[in-house]
């Protein structure tokens, strides 16, 4: 080991040479941490201590490894969901290092349980991509959309030719000047699909260039997907799953266990989230969809640079003769349960947790099932959040749990 770190002082190997030179990643990344403890003179030995089989990681999620980080994992539930592929009881890995957050969604969970449960749905399904062409002007352009449309079924099948599970829903054409975009929507059974997608679409683009040869591509990815960044046109007509899951709570489990009335949570949902949310106009008139989100994509393996997108949502409230009518409404949750870090050792044990590990009995069943306990669980979160809020018990229970004092 001290040779190699010699070597890699001396610039004679690469830090990114060493999975390949040693054949075991964890070798590999013990040599790093050691480099590194030299050279800053400081610590690392607790991003040495994991579970993990690093090797699992080898060009799949990680480079230059180092060891893992350690989040903390919670629970909530259970919650009663009556969604089409969800039902039956859950509990809810959620990791975070938010204090008062797991309370806050056991709080909704056990609420909304107690009041008949949550109804969920899958309303659509798809990954998107969006490649950039080159066109000589508006009427080639032109030209360029009819061929597509004419050749359809020929794309569809140089799309899918790489997957199984892979289905092509659509082709929507964009022409601004000499820009031509595709965006390509599709199917991707339980796989969150961008990966899938993205090599499929170059095939695709080939196939176009081929028999339109004064085309050329610009950008595989031209931004109209839209990945990894909040925009209307998923907000609009969605990435991923789109999702709707809402509830009835009676007015006396409001008023008996949280001590608020509907007609104070439809006030602050109004104000605070429909109102305030559209006046920033931020991507998300929610209170706290971000938190949860964040936190089942932790613990279960899902790709955290789209929380962007897949966190943006609405929360719907009115209230009723007999109570609370809540809903939450996600349209671009781009998640999946085979694939990416789905694989790991304890992503899967959380993913089992729920019911959710793996290829579904058919495909895609899994990750809509995966969708609509988010959703539910989203839910759950708004209307503890809601009901603090209402009370103005928000940072007093922050102060209780989220700044105790530590050792």
């Amino acid at each position: 080991m001290d040779e190699l770190i010699e070597k890699i002082k001396k610039g004679e190997l690469k830090m990114y040479e060493l999975d390949d030179f040693t054949k075991d990643v964890n070798k590999a990344a013990e040599i790093r941490r050691k480099y590194l403890m030299e050279i800053f003179n400081i610590e690392l030995s607790k991003i040495g201590e994991y579970s993990i089989d690093l090797n699992l990681t080898y060009k799949k999620n990680i480079e230059n490894a180092i060891g893992c980080v350690q989040i903390p994992l919670g629970i909530a539930g259970p919650l009663l969901i009556n969604g089409e592929f969800a039902k039956g009881n859950f509990f809810v890995p959620l990791a975070t290092t938010e204090g008062a957050l797991v309370a806050s969604v056991n709080r909704g969970c056990s609420i909304l349980t107690s009041s008949g449960g949550v109804q969920a749905k899958v309303i659509d399904d798809k990954m998107t991509r969006a490649p950039l062409f080159k066109v000589s002007g508006m009427k080639r352009g032109l030209e360029i959309i009819g061929w597509i449309k004419e050749h359809y079924e020929d794309l569809k099948e140089k799309f899918q030719e790489g997957s199984r599970h892979l289905q092509l829903k659509s082709i929507k054409p964009w022409l601004i000047g000499t820009n031509l975009w595709l965006r390509i929507e599709a199917e991707t059974g339980d796989a969150m699909g961008m990966n899938m997608v993205t090599i499929a679409s170059e095939r695709m683009a080939r196939y176009i260039i081929e028999h339109n040869s004064d085309l050329s591509l610009v950008a595989l990815s031209g931004n109209l997907c839209t990945d990894k960044k909040p925009g209307s046109i998923n907000w609009l007509l969605g990435r991923g799953k789109s999702v709707i899951a809402e509830a009835f709570i009676e007015r006396k489990i409001l008023e008996n266990r949280l001590k608020v009335t509907p007609r104070e949570i439809v006030d602050v949902n109004n104000r605070k989230n429909i109102l305030a949310s559209a006046f920033a106009h931020a991507y998300g008139l929610n209170a706290q969809i971000a938190n949860i989100v964040a936190a089942i994509f932790l613990a279960t393996g899902q790709d955290a640079g789209q929380l962007t997108e897949s966190s943006m949502g609405i929360t719907y409230a009115e209230e009723t003769g007999e109570g609370l009518y809540l809903s939450v409404y996600l349209p671009s949750l781009e998640v999946g349960t085979v694939g990416g870090g789905t694989h790991l050792p304890t992503q899967r044990e959380a993913l089992r947790l729920i019911g959710c590990e793996g290829g579904g009995e058919k495909p895609g069943n899994n990750a809509k099932k995966l969708a609509e306990v988010i959703a539910s669980t989203c839910l759950a979160g708004e209307l503890s959040l809601l009901s603090a809020l209402a009370k103005n018990e928000l940072a007093k229970a922050h102060e209780k749990l989220g700044r105790a004092k530590t050792k």
